[in-house]
């Protein structure tokens, strides 16, 4: 389901005078980018579940006083998460439990399998961990949760500027610390050495 702003706003106008229909709406369409923005960051499912489920009860709780301020609703709503997620992280050191990411589908993963993703993730992990707090927000809000620079500029009180500053930054270092090169230099290498 898409909608507009405009289409959201009536519905976040309906749901602040208690249509359950109107906030059902705002659910499905929020549900997905805040459950991957939330996953990204806690790496359990079933944290990131049980998170994305307490950001729509906040939501719902605090919907009768919330007002845009020039934050859209979408932004209010990443702001409940990525507190919930500070939150969360404040009180609890926990691994993620990958059994569940791994091979959705008929395929039973073998040991080898299973050690590969895990060494994979463990490497992509490690990478992410070089990165500023920042920079790792950036990362989670446009990749992970699919917002756009200037969405996640209001979620995170920045300008857009300063998060595409971010995430250039973010995706060089990450391309270091994995030993990606750019594609452009390797073909340029090439027909130097030709």
């Amino acid at each position: 389901m898409s909608l507009d702003d405009a289409a959201i706003e009536r519905l976040v106008d309906k749901a602040r005078s208690a249509d359950a229909w109107a906030f059902g709406q705002l659910f499905d369409h929020f549900h997905l980018p805040i459950y991957r923005y939330i996953i990204s960051r806690v790496h359990s499912p079933a944290d990131a579940e049980d998170l994305t489920q307490l950001v729509f009860v906040k939501a719902l709780e605090a919907l009768p006083r919330y007002e845009s301020r020039g934050i859209p609703f979408g932004g209010w709503l990443f702001r409940l998460a990525r507190n919930a997620v500070v939150d969360f992280t404040r009180t609890r050191h926990e691994h993620a439990d990958l059994d569940a990411l791994i091979y959705h589908g008929t395929h039973e993963p073998g040991p080898e399998d299973v050690a590969m993703l895990r060494q994979d993730l463990d490497t992509v992990e490690a990478a992410l961990a070089t990165l500023t707090d920042d920079q790792r927000e950036a990362i989670a809000l446009r990749f992970f949760a699919g917002l756009s620079a200037r969405e996640a500029a209001e979620v995170m009180g920045r300008r857009e500027g300063t998060i595409r500053g971010l995430q250039f930054r973010a995706i060089a270092a990450l391309r270091r610390q994995l030993g990606i090169q750019d594609a452009d230099r390797d073909r340029s290498d090439e027909s130097q050495d030709g």
